[in-house]
Order: structure tokens, then C-alpha cells, then sequence
């Protein structure tokens, strides 16, 4: 028993440095003229091999394979041709295993377990199984380190305990064994125990180190894409070095690698520009069609990290043209959203998905119709069968007002206002006095967010419908001033614009700036100008758009009042910037209260 303990403790601590343990007969050592003792002692001779071939244990493995008998490769050939548990279980009784063969065989049970989707209870429950385990573990120190890897992956898959000694022997040599593992072993254990265990895991976290440790051994797209894909979110170090790799190796990935990577940076809100710049030049010049999956997922993870490239957004709108009518009520909405959120209007893409919402009006949900107007209004995009497309919406949103919630609702009406597409029974529905009730007190930035929109959906129901009677937001609700920048805190184009104008006006108390109006919008400075367009003091006249006006004098005959409104969206499509639907609205109400709009940018 001893001897079998030190034997297995010098393979376990010095395995990675000496070939297996060698006994030789040697005689004793005498003096000079003495006899030599008739009997011999045992001698463990160490035969050190060259670091650097046992670094990844695959020398040791090879002289393994090579020292197999015929009868221990016809094993492995049974094993690997196995069909059923059965088999296996039945290869177990029929032959003695050692510990490499045992960890092989459950290594091809699971496969088969994943394969044929079987129980993997009644695997755990078979005593011929438990007694593969206990083989394994007896000799766990000469698995192969390969064998290893995929059986611990294999108990893991199984639903072995984690409190069952076998598996923490097997837990504890991968981690003994971790500065043997070849790269690539370490990547895959990494990706299995990020699925399947999450950020909590001893062991991952200990692999992770590992690989840092040792990015410069990293090789190949697929490896690269595998670790940004299910590793990269759990050590930024790790991310910077795969970055790195990635842009090293940007002309050799394919479409569907660079996919992959451009969601794993989207996901982690990873904004690398050079890596990005350099994949979407590459799909550019290389890639000529590429797959509806690839489109969708590439405009997804553009929208995500707000990252402009319009020759690729050319490219992907127009190759997403010819799929619309195919696609799912799902992948349209993606699409349009995506690009929505990038403020990048492609008229041809826009009209195929107005005309497939007409085509498939069946199967279109609520859910549905409502990304769609959603997306249209935040570009302002009026289809060229306008009047039918929204017979269509208006046909599918009847009698599911009350169904939606609140600032999904919100959100519909007010983008149906900036259509200026919103029906009486929709302005009656969120103007209602009880339809703030569940938000009083809320002091949220989304919530301040509805009651904005509810301010802009009040003056759009004032000034842009006429039949509409009521109800209206009550006046304790107009007081509600719209998010945006103050007066302390500008924007750069707002100081530009406040140097700017200083000398326009002449005296600061001729014009205000940053002024919160109660139709839901910031006016970025005001003036007002007399007849001869010369300004006057603005805190002098009564400003009816502001929740609180200092002055109380009427605008002198002529004289008109000017609202700057500055326009920050240089990335928005090469069309005019009166498409935005936020802008495009803020300018009609505006205008429809008496002022003159100067757009800046």
C-alpha cells in the first residue's frame, strides 16, 4: 500500500518533468578489496526528459499510445464504436480497465447521452458506472491529459455531484495539471465552464488566470473567436489581449466569425473602433453575399455599440432588401429597430418593410406593430402607401390599448403623434386624469421620461388636432419640466451657440437660454426680434410656452419671437435632418405656437 502511494505521489508532483519511474537493479556500492554481497537492491532511477517536450504532457501521451497493446487498442476501438450505454457497460464487464479506458468510456457515455438525448439518471444510478468511476479514480494521476479534460466535461454533463470524492479527485488533478495543459485545452475547458458553471467556478477562474498568463500562445480564428465568444465577458485583461488578436487577424476571419465577435463586443458594450473599423472593411471588400443571419445579427451589434459605418450600412440595408419578404414577423422588427437606433434611414429597406406589413397583416402582432411604428416615428418616415399602412395599424391596435402597458402605450401614441397619425380614442386613452396614477411619486429618469412625452403628446393633441376636445393634462402636470441640459451644465454646441449669439444680442437680458417649455421640449436660446429684427429684452413679455413667465406685457405689433434648436446628429442617414421624428415634432409644435425656428449644428 505504501509502495502504491509514493508511486503515485512521484507521478502526481513529478510527471511533468520525468518519464514514468524505472526500477533497475544495481549492486551496492563496497570498498576496495571487500565481497561483493551476494543480494542486489532496487534502485529508482529518475530519467529526466526535456521540460519543454512535457510541457502540454503531449510526449507523454504519445509514448502511452505507442506502448499500448494490440488488446488495449482494440478496447479503445470498441469503446469509440459503441452505439448504446449498453455496450459500453457491457465492454466494462467483459475486460480489465485501467483508469484511461474507464475515463474513455464515460467520456463516450455522455456523448451518447447528448446525442440520443437520454436520462442521464439512470446512467448514475447503473453500479457498472459507479464502478467506472472508481476506476478512474484509483489511477486518476496517468489519465492523459486530453482524456482528462473531456472527462471531467463528461461527469459535468452527467450530473455527477460535486460532493462525490471522484469528482473532486478529478476536480483537483485538472487543477494540479493546469500549467500542463496545452492552449487549446485550456480554451476549451474555459468555454465548457463558463456555459456550464458561470463566474463562480474555482476551477474557471483559475483557467482564466492561466490563459492570461499565456496569451502569447494564442493561434488560430477559431480559438480567438471561441474565447471572445464565451470567456471574453469574464476578464477584461483577457478581452484587451483577444482585441488585440482579433485585429492581428481581422483579414482572415469569415462572416460568421466576424459575427460572432461583433455580438460578443455588443454584449459587453465593448466599443474597440480600430477592431470594428477593420472587420466591417474586410466584409466590405471581401464578402460579397452574406447570410440573413449575418445581416441581422451585424446591424444588431452596430445599433448596440452606436458604432457608424455607412458604406457597410449601405451594404447590409441593401442586402436585406431582397430577404424582407421571407423573413419572420421577428427579424423585421429587429431590422428596422436596429436601424432606428442608428438614425440611418434607407428608404428602399423602409418601403419592403411597409409593404410586407401589408402583405402579412395575419401574422403580425400587437407586439409587433408596435416596433414597427415605433422605428418609423424615430425617423420620421412616412411610407409611399401611408394611408393603407396605417388602416393596418389602426385595424390591429383596436380593442388593445388597454392591454399594452403603460409606457409601451405611451411610447405608441406618442410615436404615432409624431406621424401625426394618432386617433382621437388613442389621445383620450393616456391623457386620461387617472393614467398617471400608478407613476405619482416616481421620481425615476423613466418615468420622467413618460411624463415628457406625455407633454408632447398633450400639445400635439392641442395644436395639431383640431376635433379633439379633451381631455388634457391637467395644469399642476404642465410643470413638468423635459429633461435636457441646463444652464450650468451645456453641451459643447450649446456654449458655441451661447459665444455666438452674445453678440447678437447685445445685453443678456435679451435672450434666455436652455428654456424648458410645457410642450415637452428644450428651446436651446430664445429671442425675441421687433419688426426690424432687432432684439429686445425677453424677460419683458409674456411667454405663455414656459411653466413660469416673468413678464406680462404683449410682443409689440411685428415683433416675433425666435427659438434656436440645435441639431447633434451629424451620423443621421445624407438626408434631410427634418426626418428625426423627435426634432420634426418639437420644430411643428413650435412653429404652430408662433415662433420662428432656426436649426443649429
Amino acid at each position: 500500500m505504501a509502495a502504491r502511494l509514493v508511486g503515485r505521489c512521484c507521478w502526481r508532483h513529478l510527471g511533468g518533468f520525468i518519464s514514468p519511474l524505472s526500477v533497475v537493479s544495481a549492486p551496492l556500492l563496497v570498498p576496495a578489496g571487500k565481497a561483493m554481497p551476494p543480494r542486489v537492491v532496487p534502485l529508482v532511477c529518475f530519467h529526466f526528459s526535456s521540460p519543454s517536450s512535457l510541457a502540454d504532457g503531449s510526449s507523454v501521451n504519445k509514448q502511452l499510445e505507442e506502448s499500448s497493446s494490440p488488446e488495449q487498442k482494440m478496447i479503445g476501438e470498441l469503446i469509440e464504436m459503441a452505439s448504446s450505454p449498453q455496450e459500453l457497460f457491457h465492454l466494462s464487464e467483459l475486460h480489465a480497465l485501467n483508469s484511461n479506458q474507464a475515463s474513455l468510456i464515460i467520456t463516450q457515455l455522455s456523448r451518447l447521452a447528448a446525442e440520443k438525448k437520454l436520462e442521464t439518471a439512470e446512467i448514475l444510478q447503473d453500479k457498472r458506472f459507479q464502478q467506472l468511476i472508481r476506476v478512474m479514480d484509483s489511477q486518476i494521476s496517468q489519465v492523459w491529459n486530453k482524456t482528462l479534460v473531456n472527462v471531467l466535461k463528461s461527469l459535468y454533463y452527467l450530473g455527477v455531484s460535486n460532493d462525490q470524492p471522484e469528482m473532486q479527485s478529478v476536480e483537483q488533478e485538472v487543477l494540479w495539471r493546469l500549467r500542463r495543459l496545452s492552449f487549446l485545452q485550456l480554451a476549451s475547458l474555459a468555454r465548457f465552464l463558463a456555459v456550464r458553471q458561470g463566474r463562480d467556478s474555482k476551477l474557471l477562474q483559475e483557467v482564466i488566470m492561466k490563459l492570461e498568463a499565456r496569451w502569447t500562445e494564442l493561434e488560430g480564428t477559431r480559438t480567438v473567436v471561441t474565447l471572445m465568444w464565451n470567456v471574453g465577458y469574464l476578464s477584461p485583461a483577457l478581452m484587451d489581449r483577444l482585441e488585440d488578436k482579433a485585429l492581428e487577424l481581422a483579414e482572415q476571419f469569415d462572416p460568421d466569425n466576424i459575427r460572432k465577435i461583433m455580438l460578443a463586443l455588443a454584449y459587453q458594450n465593448r466599443r474597440c473602433v480600430p477592431l470594428l473599423r477593420a472587420l466591417s472593411y474586410h466584409l466590405i471588400q471581401k464578402h460579397q453575399e452574406l447570410s440573413l443571419r449575418v445581416l441581422m445579427d451585424l446591424i444588431f451589434a452596430y445599433g448596440k455599440l452606436n458604432f457608424h459605418q455607412p458604406q457597410m450600412f449601405q451594404k447590409i440595408a441593401g442586402d436585406l432588401q431582397s430577404h424582407v419578404p421571407t423573413m419572420t414577423p421577428l427579424e423585421v422588427t429587429r431590422c428596422v429597430r436596429s436601424f432606428a437606433l442608428l438614425k440611418w434611414l434607407s428608404l428602399p429597406l423602409f418601403e419592403a418593410v411597409a409593404q410586407y406589413t401589408l402583405d402579412n397583416t395575419k401574422q403580425l402582432s400587437v407586439s409587433h406593430l408596435c416596433g414597427i411604428v415605433l422605428s418609423f416615428a424615430r425617423l420620421n418616415f412616412q411610407p409611399s402607401a401611408s394611408e393603407d399602412f396605417f388602416n393596418v395599424i389602426h385595424e390591429g391596435l383596436k380593442g388593445q390599448l388597454q392591454k399594452l402597458d403603460i409606457h409601451l402605450l405611451t411610447d405608441l401614441v406618442w410615436s404615432l403623434c409624431i406621424l401625426q397619425q394618432a386617433r382621437t380614442s388613442y389621445l383620450q386613452h393616456v391623457l386620461a386624469p387617472d393614467f398617471l396614477v400608478c407613476l405619482r411619486g416616481d421620481q425615476s429618469f423613466k418615468a420622467k421620461t413618460l411624463q415628457q412625452k406625455l407633454l408632447q403628446i398633450n400639445t400635439a393633441a392641442k395644436l395639431e388636432s383640431p376635433d379633439y376636445t379633451g381631455p388634457f393634462l391637467s395644469p399642476e402636470k404642465m410643470l413638468v419640466a423635459p429633461s435636457g441640459p441646463t444652464p450650468e451644465h451645456p453641451t459643447p454646441l450649446q456654449s458655441s451657440l451661447q459665444e455666438a449669439l452674445a453678440g447678437v444680442m447685445g445685453n443678456p437680458e435679451n435672450g434666455r437660454f436652455a428654456v424648458p417649455t410645457i410642450y415637452g421640449c428644450f428651446i436651446d436660446a430664445e429671442m425675441v426680434v421687433d419688426s426690424e429684427n432687432k432684439p429686445l429684452p425677453v424677460k419683458a413679455f409674456n411667454a405663455p410656452h414656459i411653466p413660469h413667465g416673468d413678464g406680462t406685457k404683449p410682443l409689440p405689433l411685428g415683433a416675433k419671437r425666435v427659438a434656436f434648436l440645435r441639431w447633434e446628429m451629424n451620423s443621421f442617414s445624407n438626408r434631410s435632418k427634418e426626418l428625426l421624428g423627435r426634432y420634426a415634432m418639437a420644430r411643428r409644435h413650435l412653429q404652430a405656437a408662433g415662433f420662428l425656428v432656426v436649426d443649429v449644428s
